[in-house]
């Protein structure tokens, strides 16, 4: 039922549900994904908040003003190692995050986050890791062979929760794909007021956003909605063109192609907003009730899997070798060690 709420918040023709038999369970659904600051912040942009009854809105608000102060803290801490970068003349580039709620949905606590994230060139490593130590982060995860990031986390005093920082080095497993992570870096825009920290253009912000939700398989509404999202915000100045041009020299087409495909299948608007024209649809075995866990064990849910293992690679080698990095996280993820690669196990 989500799925009428969102399509009626981003297709304004279409009337706010009211009915308690549709917004019960999608307000459950908000719950379970953590999309309540999206939802809240987009319907307070549309001042259409009134449409909600008191009850719904108000569970929106509590989510929405529960993320505001934990992102504030985030902020902080982001701050914090950006200003440390700044100083030891370390380049970087924030990805996602909180400066991303801020731009792209108009607010800090618009979009919840739970770490931060950060593009460094990987010849910088490890000034930067030596950075992160002196802030406290000082507790490694496990790194899978040819992953492209490493994560540091620090203890939140007073909680039985942690920060994490992600050093990224890349966007994609090493020996999956073509790309090179130069023209991000080329691209990239200073971040006032700042002389090291960069942010990533429009283009290249949009085409992560779409490598990001893919890597998780689409695995929550929250990676439809950001990229719609830059497509309600960036839209007219993203070439499509562009991007398939690129994702096909890149050797990334059929991931990038599934991505937008299941997209513009759960939002139809789009259609006419940006035409997507592609030579063949794909994602076709991507279900929201097997991601919401309604469905457990059942075809549909291996058939999707097999899809992004295998048939979402334009090249075999590629996804061998994303199957190699697939069963290390698992054995990983069987001995209790925790990586970022962990999808499907």
């Amino acid at each position: 039922m989500i799925w009428k709420l969102l399509q009626a918040i981003y297709d304004t023709s279409v009337p706010i549900p009211s009915e308690p038999e549709i917004l019960e369970p999608a307000l459950d659904d908000i719950a379970y994904f953590r999309v309540a600051p999206q939802v809240y912040q987009l319907l307070k942009q549309q001042e259409r908040l009134d449409s909600l009854p008191a009850a719904y809105r108000n569970r929106l608000k509590n989510k929405y003003d529960e993320t505001v102060r934990s992102n504030l803290y985030i902020h902080y801490e982001n701050e914090r190692i950006l200003q440390a970068f700044e100083a030891s003349e370390i380049p970087v580039i924030p990805l996602k995050g909180v400066r991303f709620a801020m731009k792209y949905f108009g607010h800090i606590g618009a979009r919840g986050t739970s770490d931060i994230d950060l593009l460094l060139k990987k010849s910088d490593m490890k000034r930067a890791e030596a950075c992160i130590r002196q802030l406290g982060f000082t507790n490694e995860e496990k790194t899978i062979r040819a992953h492209f990031h490493r994560s540091f986390s620090k203890p939140l005093a007073g909680t039985p929760h942690s920060l994490t920082v992600e050093l990224h080095w890349g966007l994609l497993m090493e020996g999956t794909s073509r790309y090179s992570i130069a023209p991000f870096w080329h691209e990239a825009v200073p971040l006032k007021p700042y002389k090291q920290v960069m942010e990533l253009s429009e283009y290249h912000l949009f085409y992560m956003i779409c490598l990001h939700g893919w890597k998780h398989g689409l695995n929550s509404p929250k990676y439809l909605i950001d990229i719609v999202q830059l497509l309600e915000v960036s839209g007219d100045r993203i070439s499509f063109d562009r991007l398939l041009q690129d994702a096909s020299i890149h050797r990334t087409y059929k991931r990038i192609a599934s991505t937008l495909s299941i997209v513009y299948r759960q939002f139809p608007y789009l259609e006419a907003r940006k035409p997507l024209k592609l030579s063949k649809r794909r994602g076709n075995w991507w279900d929201y009730d097997t991601v919401r866990g309604k469905k457990k064990n059942t075809i549909t849910r291996y058939t999707r899997f097999l899809q992004y293992q295998w048939l979402d690679f334009d090249s075999p080698s590629h996804g061998l070798a994303a199957s190699v990095h697939y069963l290390e996280s698992l054995v990983l993820f069987r001995k209790g060690v925790k990586t970022n690669d962990q999808t499907y196990v």
